[in-house]
């Protein structure tokens, strides 16, 4: 029995005004990810990769079409109903990694965790274990400014998921990585995505990466379809 989708995207609409013009940036995507499946999003800039992301991520609202994440619609949910299926359902990962500078490494993957509202000891334990199996246990003690490019994007990692959330979100997390660290970040992502059931959309510029992934899609004006290789 196939798994169902934890997000489904259906004839998803996004606009935006600019210099007294409507700009239509996605015209009826249509997306569906299932659990461990690791999905490419490849597009030139400017296609809209960005404007995708932030729709599926509950960032912004459609305006047309809608989002479901584990089959229930959020187009209709409050704004802190949305922020409360962020915070619980999505991670996020980005091209710059985004920790906080002035905490280790450790606390940056505790503090989504406590302000969900876990215990703090329990917080660190989790925080521990992602650190580890990321392999950047050792450097937990370490505030961002102190690792590496590899280390710090496998901290953001752990913070993504550190809520065990249903889906991962990555725009270029490999983007500012040379290809050796980008692949061993790759791997270390996949391997959390697959012993976990997380379902991820990694948008990227990076043809080899993408084609590890289950499947590649590429935007052509606003909608996703397959991607053809050339």
């Amino acid at each position: 029995m196939m798994a169902d989708p934890v997000l489904k995207l259906e004839a998803v609409e996004r606009a935006y005004e600019e210099a007294g013009h409507t700009l239509e940036v996605l015209r009826g995507a249509d997306l569906s990810l299932k659990p461990g499946e690791m999905v490419a999003l490849v597009a030139p800039s400017g296609a809209g990769k960005s404007t995708l992301l932030h729709t599926a991520g509950l960032l912004e609202r459609p305006d047309g079409g809608e989002v479901y994440l584990s089959g229930q619609p959020c187009g209709s949910l409050s704004d802190r109903e949305r922020t409360a299926r962020r915070r619980n359902d999505i991670g996020y990962v980005y091209q710059f990694h985004h920790l906080l500078p002035e905490f280790s490494a450790l606390e940056n993957v505790m503090i989504p965790q406590m302000i969900r509202g876990l215990a703090r000891r329990e917080a660190e334990t989790r925080a521990r274990e992602l650190l580890d199996y990321m392999r950047i246990g050792p450097r937990a003690a370490h505030r961002p400014a102190e690792l590496s490019g590899g280390e710090q994007q496998r901290v953001a990692i752990a913070r993504a998921v550190a809520n065990a959330p249903l889906v991962l979100l990555a725009d270029e997390p490999t983007g500012n990585l040379d290809p050796e660290t980008s692949s061993y970040v790759f791997e270390a992502l996949e391997a959390l995505v697959r012993q976990s059931g997380l379902a991820a959309l990694f948008a990227t510029h990076n043809h080899t990466l993408a084609r590890r992934m289950d499947r590649i899609v590429t935007m052509d004006e606003g909608r996703l379809v397959p991607f053809a290789a050339a």
